[in-house]
């Protein structure tokens, strides 16, 4: 099993780390620093060196408990001693489409009573489908208003990992579906965004949502009845902590 450092600290951008597996175009680490694609969130890039050689990490991944990254150059034999860094400025750009992605389906739940049937992002662009019978011309327009006012307000984003039970029991985790999770996990990872949204997450996320930035809806589309998407666009430029 892979010590995954991102679900605990999402601004760790660099560890030493020992090679438990490797074979052509992949290794796997005791630990890893590295993000590994899941939940609508791409994997993350990076570097692994070592003594005498270097490899791009082009994808992670999982393949059961193991974290695995996808790499392009030499291979490290197993027992190596590497140091692993993640492209921390795509990281922090995916970090904070989710949290984005996250207020907004707070919003979108608090306000017009719509769940959340999909969602996919990509650094500085994302999209979510609602279950929303009806969108008004202007819907799009309103609810960046609301999804920017709250950003700015800097509500904090905590991490929690909850007792099975506690979880299937928090009415806002069944509300995001919980209970679909694989009975092997536990405890549930819980993301918190003060006063916004809560809801079981395996991605990372900023600490602030004033670290977010503008964020833009540049398109709403209905692909069906009670099926409506929304398409976002972050501002490049960060801000908040780097």
């Amino acid at each position: 099993m892979t010590e995954e450092i991102a679900k605990r600290d999402a601004y760790a951008r660099d560890i030493q780390a020992t090679v438990v597996r490797s074979e052509t175009g992949l290794v796997v680490l005791d630990r890893s620093v590295f993000y590994a694609r899941g939940g609508g969130q791409p994997g993350d890039t990076g570097v692994i060196s070592w003594d005498g050689g270097a490899a791009r990490v082009v994808d992670t991944v999982h393949q059961g408990d193991e974290v695995v990254h996808v790499i392009d150059g030499d291979t490290p034999p197993p027992g190596q001693q590497v140091s692993a860094t993640i492209d921390w400025e795509r990281r922090h750009l995916l970090m904070r489409t989710h949290t984005a992605l996250h207020v907004l389906s707070g919003i979108v739940w608090r306000d017009y009573g719509a769940k959340v049937t999909g969602g996919n992002m990509e650094p500085g662009e994302a999209r979510m489908d609602f279950e929303l019978e009806s969108m008004s011309a202007g819907f799009g327009r309103e609810v960046e208003g609301k999804l920017n006012a709250e950003l700015v307000a800097g509500r904090r984003v905590e991490v929690e990992f909850l007792p099975r039970a506690h979880a299937l029991a928090d009415p806002d985790l069944i509300r995001t579906k919980v209970n679909l999770i694989p009975g092997s996990v536990d405890p549930i990872r819980v993301i918190d965004i003060e006063g916004v949204d809560r809801q079981a997450d395996g991605g990372t996320h900023v600490a602030s949502t004033a670290e977010v930035g503008a964020v833009r809806v540049v398109k709403t589309e209905s692909k069906g009845k009670g099926f409506k998407r929304m398409r976002i666009s972050l501002d490049p430029s960060p801000r908040g902590a780097e």
